[in-house]
């Protein structure tokens, strides 16, 4: 079954009286990238996180959000300390400043609390171990979630892609039996040509097939067809796959419009240059769905 990059996970849970909240989101991506924020207290946590996610989403830009809280709805874990020696600094210079220019301002407290960095949150004592083992459950959980939702999308996308495969074998099924015919119209058309040209003369019959045969050759499309449907064969194989083929299905889409691209190339007939249109259209719109999946 495949899966969509695209997802949402969310999981909560409460421990010694503070709330473990960690969101993870995913969105498309060429690779794999992974995104942590989380308080500073739990910073040197993030290498075992990205572990986590690594060992079970492969693909796309992976967002992880913790928060902790605590009863009072304030970042836990942290105390709000006072930066004294800043402050002193910063009187020291605003001093300096109404001084040199001889102002009359007063310098107030809630002018030096609205500036940079005043207050800071410092860290308590935790026990990472501890929280880790609690955290790591709620981070599997809300990863859960998000696999669940791309399991979800997946199962969209694979009905589209389905529905757009059968629709291209038609058009194929229908460029294969063109093929044979072109050449009879061509054999029809230059001897109704060439008797016309040369009024009542005998016409060499022989350098007449050899013609058919010249312009038969040149636009044979067989090895092309084969080779696209061998391509659209694996394709269908992979949607039964439950590993990451987002990079692998992008390739033969590539390869298919290249084989297409040849057999349109070589034809010059209307209706096989329709049929050859018709599976490029629908090649590009599953391209377009390709880049979603994982």
């Amino acid at each position: 079954m495949i899966k969509s990059m695209t997802g949402y996970g969310r999981a909560t849970s409460v421990l010694d009286g503070k709330n473990y909240i960690v969101e993870v989101k995913s969105v498309n991506h060429r690779g794999v990238e992974v995104i942590v924020r989380l308080p500073s207290m739990l910073a040197s946590l993030e290498t075992e996180i990205k572990k986590v996610i690594c060992q079970r989403l492969f693909r796309g830009r992976i967002e992880v959000y913790i928060r902790v809280e605590s009863d009072l709805n304030k970042e836990a874990g942290v105390k709000l300390e006072v930066n004294l020696p800043l402050i002193q600094h910063y009187y020291s210079l605003l001093n300096q400043v109404r001084q040199e220019f001889d102002l009359k301002d007063e310098i107030t407290l809630s002018m030096i609390a609205r500036l940079r960095d005043v207050f800071y949150y410092s860290e308590c004592d935790v026990n990472l171990d501890e929280i880790w083992k609690h955290l790591q459950k709620i981070l599997v959980n809300s990863i859960d979630s998000l696999i669940k939702m791309r399991e979800k999308e997946g199962e969209l996308l694979l009905k589209d892609f389905v529905l757009r495969l059968n629709m291209i074998r038609d058009y194929l099924n229908a460029l294969k039996l063109r093929v044979p015919q072109v050449v009879v119209e061509y054999q029809e058309r230059l001897s109704k040509r060439v008797r016309e040209l040369t009024d009542s003369l005998e016409v060499d019959e022989s350098r007449l097939s050899q013609e058919v045969a010249i312009m038969a050759e040149k636009s044979d499309v067989t090895e092309e067809i084969v080779r696209f449907e061998s391509h659209l064969s694996q394709f269908e194989e992979m949607l039964e796959s439950g590993d990451p083929i987002g990079r692998k299905m992008d390739f033969l889409l590539q390869e298919m419009l290249r084989e297409v691209n040849t057999a349109g190339s070589k034809s010059s007939d209307v209706n096989m240059s329709r049929n050859v249109i018709e599976i490029k259209s629908e090649l590009a719109k599953i391209r377009e769905q390709v880049q979603n999946v994982e």
